[in-house]
């Protein structure tokens, strides 16, 4: 059977993108990761993916109008390489309404968070301002609204005392390296069905809890 094929779009370090590029080497994994688009030239993860012998781009969203000409420029090259899967893999960039409007249903975002509780940026200093007990990270379809979209799978941490932003990020990484991996193999396998805004998943686990100090 055929491999998903997927695209991840990143803006950094890619340690999310180092975990499908792992879990993909797996004979019997459903997906292979085809490119990978940076709209940073100097991002990490783009040596992760050439390394690891994935085709790379790096598009500079400066070199764009506005930020629809910027997104139509990415999905040209997903279209490239036969993408039917987009993985945002801490792509720091927030898109145009055309863009998840053009792969509606065939895009995901990994965020480290238990939405809808903390979205945005520095979600682990609001986690630990707010006093919260458990945290954790969330794959979520993409839609226009920002971290808002139908909730897939999430991984719970624990938030101890004394912990600061940078542990309570170590912690919920680990989990978020685990989930995607595992949300991706879920719909290459089509064990993923949205109707009307609303997930399910075939036979998964789709809250997972990680006790881990």
């Amino acid at each position: 059977m055929a491999k998903l094929k997927v695209g991840v779009l990143i803006s950094g370090r890619g340690s999310n993108l180092a975990a499908l590029i792992e879990a993909a080497k797996a004979p019997d994994y459903p997906a292979a990761i085809v490119c990978v688009v940076s709209n940073v030239a100097t991002a990490a993860g783009l040596k992760i993916a050439s390394d690891a012998g994935v085709p790379t781009a790096a598009i500079s969203h400066r070199d764009f109008p506005d930020r629809e000409s910027f997104d139509r420029a990415v999905s040209t090259d997903l279209e490239k390489h036969g993408v039917e899967l987009v993985a945002l893999a801490g792509f720091m960039r927030i898109q145009s309404a055309w863009f998840p409007a053009r792969w509606a249903g065939r895009i995901i975002n990994i965020h480290p968070s238990l939405l809808p509780a903390f979205p945005g940026l520095h979600v682990q200093q609001q986690a630990i301002d707010a006093g919260v007990r458990v945290s954790g990270c969330t794959v979520h379809f993409v839609t226009p609204e920002l971290d808002a979209g139908p909730i897939i799978a999430q991984a719970a941490v624990p938030v101890f005392a004394g912990d600061d932003a940078d542990k309570l990020a170590a912690r919920i990484l680990r989990q978020e390296h685990r989930l995607y991996p595992e949300v991706v193999r879920w719909f290459a396998e089509g064990r993923i069905s949205l109707i009307d805004g609303q997930v399910s998943v075939k036979d998964a686990a789709t809250v997972l809890f990680s006790s881990e100090p």
